[in-house]
């Protein structure tokens, strides 16, 4: 079996060259059926490197050992559904997913629009191909996943998975993360295409909108999963590190969500053509080359892979040579991208968006700045200097509370100019639930609130007083013109105006996450060490230590506390905290135990247990927390309403001559 998937590689590699070269022939000579053979190219490639995956998972679950990507990376006492998850655990197979996932996104895309993309088609299918072909290339000739173990080195069992990925989020973020990153590759394509052909209108927008909104959901998702993950697991009492690899993750969501929102400004107003194409170019070479971050070995990280370094000069060349071929085109056609409208008025939505745009970027910015910055200074200076969390955090603060202004000003203000008699109307109510929960919180927190998160507090509230009044004013507004009930209305505006109110549930989403984040200005931590039967105390909780058993495991070692909990003197639950040791790895890891509220997280982590029979622990007090998972949620939701498929209407079909 394992055979066969090098086999189906090795095909893939000759079928991705001959697709290129038959697209290239049908855009050039306008040969139709050339470009239907670059079509059933990677249609045919979605085939092999789907044989290539199913190989490679009949290899982990039948423990075939020869391979050295298998034996590096499982074991038989795994469980069945992490020796499958161990396929992207490395990087061969995770590059196979990559090329996987890339190939059925370009199928399912060169399908859907086979009909309707005219001559864009050709030029998308050479796009799509041509990024697989990279991949291929690195599979075949770099780090195939099918190399057999020379038959002296076969054991009969393997080193295991990194113990820190055994855990469920990991079966599940690492492919959120590459549909996101993967999906880019076809809004990518389409504008690429579309400046090649010349054909700059707002087609190749309406085409891709939901394939921008697909990766960019999948991208949220991958993010949040591996803040859960690091929580649960990392036992540091937190979900967001400013990681190398974190912030690879985060640079091109930045950039994707700022084209979201100035895309809606180019159907609306046929404006900011030239910044929509390179935010969306931009987007996917951030897609890539936090890649190429994860697989170089330029930074170091906890989530990294290891790899050679001209492995690393080799992915980069592939990331530049992507850049410049779609900012050397879109260069060349900056003339025919010109727009006769123009901003009217900085009271306008335009401008709102606008200025929304520079602060996604201005965030993009630090985020990159200090990401790379030990790498830059080790160029200039000989040493690697790295750059921690007090910087992301005092640089991205003050540009997250504008952030969260402009996302309740947009809606409230009018296209084109609003007037002074339009703006009172709009934000009267928003501007006092601003006021009104800023004093509250003045009142109830004194001193003990910080400036940051008094203005997330306060924002807040502006935001989600400004989403309520657009929902209520238009529920009201359906039920006197149409006699329709609360419940039918609101059904009726997801319905009728999902971009628009799906968009607002996203907005409510970013509010809930962000006053979670905004919690951690009134973290507590304790650490101390306990005899049994002793307790330590924290705020209104009692943890009372029991007593500490040994972890005897075939791959690990180490102790569990037994912990009571106390809350203003009842008890509540009962907490058990491990340490481990991997043996094999030798890599010690701290599981934490974790009573959660809506209020508040008590985060339990146990450091050591001493000859003498005492714990040292460190317990942390975490408000608010679970409000991020809330908004997660509540985004993931909005999300899926501004995708849902509703009917097209006669007279949309009417102008778009269907």
């Amino acid at each position: 079996m394992s055979d066969l998937g090098y086999y189906a590689l090795r095909l893939a590699l000759v079928v991705a060259i001959l697709g290129i070269g038959a697209g290239l022939a049908g855009a050039l000579r306008g040969r139709a059926e050339w470009t239907e053979v670059a079509r059933r190219s990677l249609l045919t490639l979605l085939a092999l490197t789907g044989v290539a995956m199913a190989a490679l998972f009949h290899a982990f679950a039948t423990f075939d050992f020869q391979l050295e990507y298998v034996a590096s990376h499982s074991a038989r006492d795994m469980p069945l559904f992490y020796r499958l998850a161990a396929l992207w655990g490395g990087q061969a197979g995770s590059l196979l997913l990559w090329v996987f996932v890339l190939c059925a996104y370009g199928a399912a895309a060169v399908v859907i629009h086979r009909r309707t993309a005219g001559r864009l088609l050709p030029w998308v299918t050479v796009t799509l191909i041509a990024n697989a072909l990279f991949f291929l290339v690195l599979l075949n000739f770099v780090t195939n996943p099918f190399e057999k173990l020379p038959p002296d080195r076969v054991l009969s069992d393997g080193a295991g998975l990194n113990p820190l990925l055994q855990h469920p989020a990991m079966m599940i973020h690492p492919v959120m993360l590459y549909l996101g990153f993967v999906g880019f590759a076809v809004p990518f394509a389409f504008a690429l295409a579309a400046m090649i052909t010349g054909e700059l209108g707002t087609a190749w927008l309406r085409a891709t909108r939901r394939w921008t909104l697909f990766p960019w959901l999948f991208l949220s998702v991958g993010i949040l999963l591996g803040g859960r993950w690091a929580y649960e697991v990392l036992g540091w009492g937190g979900y967001w590190a400013w990681d190398p690899v974190e912030n690879a993750s985060f640079m091109p969501w930045l950039a994707g969500t700022a084209y979201l929102h100035s895309v809606m400004i180019q159907e609306k107003r046929d404006m900011l053509k030239t910044w929509n194409l390179a935010l969306i170019g931009l987007t996917y070479t951030l897609c890539l080359f936090g890649t190429f971050l994860t697989r170089s070995g330029v930074v170091s990280s906890v989530h990294s892979f290891t790899a050679a370094g001209w492995f690393g000069f080799i992915f980069l060349g592939y990331v530049l040579v992507a850049a410049a071929v779609f900012f050397g085109v879109l260069l060349y056609r900056r003339p025919m991208l010109r727009s006769e409208h123009r901003i009217e008025s900085v009271a306008s939505r335009e401008s709102m968006f606008i200025l929304n745009n520079w602060v996604f970027l201005a965030i993009l910015v630090v985020v990159f700045w200090g990401t790379l910055f030990p790498v830059f200074s080790e160029w200039f200076t000989d040493r690697r200097i790295q750059v921690g969390p007090a910087f992301f955090n005092r640089m991205t603060a003050p540009l997250a509370l504008l952030l969260l202004l402009l996302t309740g000003v947009g809606p409230l203000i009018a296209w084109r100019r609003a007037t002074p008699a339009n703006l009172r109307r709009q934000f009267l109510w928003p501007a006092a639930a601003l006021l009104a929960t800023g004093l509250l919180c003045v009142l109830v927190f004194g001193s003990r609130i910080g400036v940051y998160q008094l203005g997330l507090f306060s924002l807040g509230a502006f935001v989600a007083a400004s989403v309520i009044q657009e929902f209520a004013r238009a529920i009201a507004a359906r039920m006197r013109n149409h006699g329709e009930g609360p419940f039918a209305a609101l059904l009726t505006l997801f319905r009728k105006n999902q971009r628009r109110y799906g968009g607002y549930v996203v907005h409510l989403g970013v509010v809930f996450i962000l006053i979670g984040a905004a919690g951690a200005g009134f973290n507590e931590e304790r650490l101390e060490n306990v005899a049994p039967g002793g307790s330590l105390a924290i705020r209104d909780y009692e943890l009372r230590y029991l007593t500490a058993r040994p972890l005897p495991n075939r791959h690990y070692g180490g102790a569990q506390a037994r912990l009571a909990l106390f809350e203003d003197g009842r008890p509540v639950a009962t907490l058990a905290p491990e340490k481990r040791m991997y043996w094999l790895q030798e890599q010690p890891a701290s599981i934490p135990s974790i009573r959660s509220t809506l209020r508040e997280d008590l985060y339990v982590v146990l450091t050591a247990v001493e000859p003498n029979g005492s714990a040292t622990l460190k317990v942390y007090r975490n408000p608010l927390v679970n409000w991020i998972w809330i908004g997660g949620i509540t985004f993931v939701l909005g999300t899926l309403v501004t995708m849902w498929p509703t009917p097209v209407r006669e007279g949309t079909r009417r102008r778009e001559g269907r």
